[in-house]
C-alpha cells in the first residue's frame, strides 16, 4: 500500500486526484497540507498537515503528488526527493528542459512522474498500439484552445509559468511527439498572441522533421476546442471530442481509416486518473504498471522552449 501525501487541495487535487486515490487499489490518502486547513481536510486524508514540510517529513507517504501553480514545480519536486519521497507533480513538470534536467540529476533510485493523465487513457494507448497499422506518421494535427476565465488567474502570470504554451500546450506538443516517435522536430516556426502581462493567449506552431511535420494551435482565450489526427503513410487515426480529457464519464471512440474504410472503436468510459494513481502505485511496489518516463517529460519541455524561442514576444 502506497501512502500519498498532497501538496496543494485545489481544484484538480480535490475533482481529480483525491477522489482517485481514494478509488484506487493499492493507494491510501495519507496526508494533505493547503493554504486553507479545512480544504485540505476537505480532501479526505487520514492527516492533515500546517505545512509542506510536515508532508515531506511525515514517514507514512511514501509518494507526493504536486498540485501546486507551475513556477513551484521545481522547487518542491526538489525538497520531495530530497526528503526521500517518490513525486507525480502535475504538467507542465518544469517549466523548461534545464529544469527536469535538474530532476533527473536529483532523483537518485526515486520515480519522478509527470501526472500527464491523458496518457494513461485507454483510448490513447489504443491509438499508441495501432500506429503501425497507418504506416509511418508523416503529419499530425494538434489542438487545445478553451475560452478560460481568466480574470486574476495565474495563467496570466508570467512570473507563475502562465500561457497557454504551459497551461495547455503540453497536451498537444506531447502527442506529436509521441506519435512521430522521431526525438526533437529540426525546424520550428511560431507565433503567437500575448496579454499585455507578457503571457501567450494562442500560439500556432509548425514542427518540422526530416519527412514529418505537425501543426500545433493551442490558446486559453478562444473556444475551438480539442482534436487530435495522425496521418500515416497508409491511413489515419482520429481521437475525436476530447481527446486530452475524456473522464470518467466519457464514452470515447478511436478512427482509423486505412485510406479506403473506417473504423469505429469505441472506448468505454475510464478515470484516467485512478490508471495514473494505481499503477504508478503498483509500479513503487514492484508489480505490474507503467508510468511517463521522465526523458518523455524532458522531451516535450524542450520542444516547448523551441517553439516559444521561434514565436518570440514580437508578433
Amino acid at each position: 500500500m502506497i501512502g500519498w501525501g498532497f501538496l496543494g487541495a485545489g481544484n484538480i487535487a480535490r475533482v481529480a486526484l483525491a477522489p482517485a486515490v481514494h478509488a484506487a487499489e493499492g493507494a491510501v490518502l495519507q496526508a494533505v497540507a493547503a493554504r486553507d486547513p479545512l480544504r485540505a481536510k476537505g480532501l479526505g486524508p487520514l492527516a492533515v498537515h500546517s505545512s509542506y514540510d510536515g508532508v515531506l517529513a511525515d514517514p507514512s507517504v511514501d509518494a507526493v503528488y504536486i498540485s501546486l501553480s507551475n513556477e513551484a514545480h521545481l522547487p518542491w519536486t526538489l525538497a520531495a526527493l530530497a526528503a526521500g519521497k517518490h513525486v507525480l507533480c502535475e504538467k507542465p513538470i518544469g517549466l523548461t528542459a534545464d529544469e527536469v534536467d535538474e530532476m533527473e540529476r536529483a532523483r537518485g533510485d526515486l520515480l519522478v512522474v509527470e501526472a500527464s493523465w491523458y496518457r494513461w487513457h485507454p483510448r490513447v494507448r489504443l491509438a499508441q498500439q495501432r500506429l503501425p497499422e497507418i504506416g509511418t506518421v508523416e503529419h499530425v494535427t494538434a489542438g487545445f484552445a478553451f475560452a478560460g476565465q481568466l480574470e486574476g488567474n495565474y495563467r496570466l502570470d508570467p512570473t507563475r509559468g502562465g500561457g497557454a504554451l504551459y497551461d495547455v500546450g503540453h497536451y498537444a506538443v506531447s502527442a506529436a511527439l509521441w506519435a512521430i516517435g522521431r526525438g526533437l522536430p529540426v525546424d520550428v516556426c511560431a507565433r503567437s498572441r500575448f496579454s499585455d502581462g507578457g503571457v501567450d493567449l494562442a500560439t500556432e506552431a509548425v514542427l518540422d522533421w526530416d519527412g514529418a511535420s505537425a501543426e500545433i494551435r493551442v490558446g486559453i482565450d478562444e473556444g475551438l476546442g480539442q482534436w487530435l489526427v495522425l496521418t500515416g503513410s497508409d491511413g489515419e487515426i482520429e481521437l475525436r471530442d476530447a481527446p486530452y480529457t475524456s473522464w470518467k464519464d466519457d464514452e470515447t471512440a478511436l478512427w482509423v481509416s486505412d485510406g479506403t474504410t473506417t473504423e469505429r472503436v469505441p472506448v468505454p468510459a475510464t478515470d484516467a486518473y485512478r490508471v495514473m494513481v494505481e499503477e504508478m502505485s503498483s509500479v513503487l511496489t514492484g508489480g505490474p504498471g507503467w508510468v511517463l518516463p521522465l526523458a518523455e517529460s524532458r522531451q516535450t519541455a524542450a520542444a516547448l522552449d523551441l517553439i516559444r524561442t521561434a514565436a518570440g514576444r514580437s508578433v
